[in-house]
């Protein structure tokens, strides 16, 4: 299937282009145990996850998951490169944002199937020199139907020589703002619960030996999960149509971090903001009307 190589660095992506279009698909069943173990580490209710009751949004990626043998696992704990994504060379990869949908509400014991393709390959020139971004679609449906579409964007990049903190980028005044408490704790049941051995989120000689982070790093998505769960809790019940959201800077384990929304033309702006002021992430949520 012929791809899109448009770049802004110069760099080559041809040899990548044979995996646009590349396509996975899964089926799995939407256990009560993920979902009883993400709100027990939450904080919240574990009992209210029980059979027939209806899965929190974006709490599907607890469930889908590769089972990667340890012959196919590379340093950084991440797949080896190759597969169903392209081998990008760069060593470092990160999970740099989403726009999600939801078509309708699941459910613990529904069966869905997940069509994952590669959309996308392009790169730019950043702070570290090349990444590349790779696109992938997500599709998940029951019975046919469509109930979650989602596009991820995995950005590879090379590693410094040494960590340069971003700048930070003052968060939007917000009407709203819940404390988060996170510790390498939650960062070690959230890589467990999402089989996601990225020896960032709790090997901290290797954060800092070969990474160069300060610290343990908090994940994307558990940060996309906070601040999701804290609208919801004001919500009165409404129902998420859309969800994006994008990493502007790292969060680390030993942060402070608060999330904070307002209201914007119907739509929830939202962000997680280190005690500097700064965000780490930032977010739009749409409600269905």
């Amino acid at each position: 299937m012929p791809g899109n190589s448009s770049n802004d660095s110069g760099m080559d992506t041809s040899a990548y282009q044979d995996w646009i279009g590349r396509t996975e698909v899964r089926i799995d069943t939407v256990d009560a145990w993920p979902a009883q173990a993400l709100a027990a580490a939450l904080g919240g209710d574990a009992d209210l996850m029980s059979l027939r009751a209806e899965l929190p949004p974006l709490w599907l990626w607890l469930y889908f998951l590769p089972v990667v043998g340890a012959a196919q696992t590379g340093p950084d704990g991440h797949p080896a490169r190759g597969g169903f994504l392209p081998p990008v060379a760069l060593p470092r990869r990160m999970w740099a944002g989403s726009r999600v949908s939801f078509q309708a509400p699941v459910r613990i014991g529904d069966e869905l199937t997940k069509v994952s393709s590669v959309a996308k390959v392009s790169t730019k020139t950043g702070r570290t020199g090349e990444m590349v971004f790779v696109t992938v679609r997500h599709a998940y449906s029951r019975g046919g139907a469509g109930v979650m579409e989602e596009e991820q964007d995995i950005v590879y990049t090379a590693l410094p020589e040494a960590y340069v903190p971003v700048a930070p980028l003052p968060a939007e005044p917000h009407h709203w703002q819940e404390a988060t408490a996170i510790d390498p704790v939650l960062l070690f049941r959230f890589s467990a619960l999402t089989y996601n051995a990225h020896r960032i989120h709790y090997d901290r000689d290797y954060s800092g030996a070969v990474e160069k982070y300060p610290d343990l790093v908090v994940h994307g998505p558990l940060q996309a999960i906070l601040m999701m769960e804290a609208a919801r809790r004001r919500a009165l019940g409404r129902r998420a149509a859309s969800f994006t959201f994008r990493g502007v800077r790292p969060l680390f384990a030993a942060d402070a971090a608060t999330v904070c929304g307002r209201t914007v033309l119907g739509k929830e702006e939202l962000s997680v903001v280190k005690a500097d002021g700064g965000a780490t992430m930032q977010a739009q949520l749409g409600w269905a009307e």
